[in-house]
């Protein structure tokens, strides 16, 4: 029996596959698993492909930050968890101690609770659905209802790398990886800028992104660009 909301559930079952990109999926899926599950405040997707994860839909920029940091630190609960096929959920972030450094980092940002849920994807692609909270604890629902939702988020990923989608997937992912490098880049710049570390780079840009209401990925662009041409 389902652990979800009829009215989640509902709009999940809802979902239409023909005419949409997997981009267009995972947005609406994560769309869902927000406005109607429980404490999941901040959600995202990440996908992993020969070890080099990337971040393929999410809710914000916070989401997105917890996930970069972590793909900075090289470990937490999004890694491991789709490595390991365990769902690793963090009750409170301040009391963390299997993650240090990325736990400190991340309660910065405002984040005290995460789940993160394996994908079970039946192809060679490894990943986690995510969600973060702004208070501790974790209700057990909402776990199960993570599961249950990472199990439609596969069934969408299987079919749009197995069958249809393949070479749009590939591109798709490509534009992920391009987006992590600028942020890269442009973090590289700030630390010059500002004589400062990767964390305290990340930091002012996921601020000055949330300040001028663009997106992260835009702001990198940008910056890097004005470097570039300067």
């Amino acid at each position: 029996m389902s652990t979800l909301p009829t009215a989640v559930l509902t709009e999940l079952l809802g979902i239409r596959f023909e005419g949409a990109s997997l981009e267009e999926l995972l947005r609406r899926y994560l769309e869902i698993a927000q406005a109607g599950v429980r404490g999941m405040d901040d959600v995202s997707v990440t996908l992993m492909r020969n070890d080099r994860p990337f971040t393929a839909s999410y809710t914000s920029d916070l989401a997105l930050a917890a996930d970069e940091l972590q793909y900075g630190f090289g470990y937490g609960p999004c890694l491991d968890a789709g490595s390991s096929g365990e769902v690793l959920r963090v009750e409170d972030m301040r009391a963390e101690t299997r993650w240090p450094g990325y736990a400190e980092s991340v309660v910065g940002e405002g984040i005290l609770s995460a789940v993160s849920v394996p994908l079970p994807l039946q192809i060679d692609l490894i990943g986690a659905l995510n969600w973060y909270g702004r208070e501790p604890g974790v209700p057990e629902e909402t776990v199960g209802a993570g599961i249950e939702i990472a199990g439609h988020i596969a069934v969408a990923i299987g079919n749009a790398v197995t069958y249809d989608d393949a070479a749009r997937f590939a591109a798709e992912m490509q534009t992920a990886m391009a987006s992590r490098a600028v942020i890269e880049q442009a973090k590289g710049v700030i630390m010059a800028q500002n004589r400062c570390g990767p964390d305290r780079a990340f930091e002012i840009l996921r601020k000055a992104s949330m300040g001028r209401n663009v997106k992260l990925r835009d702001l990198a662009q940008d910056i890097v660009k004005r470097i570039q041409t300067a």
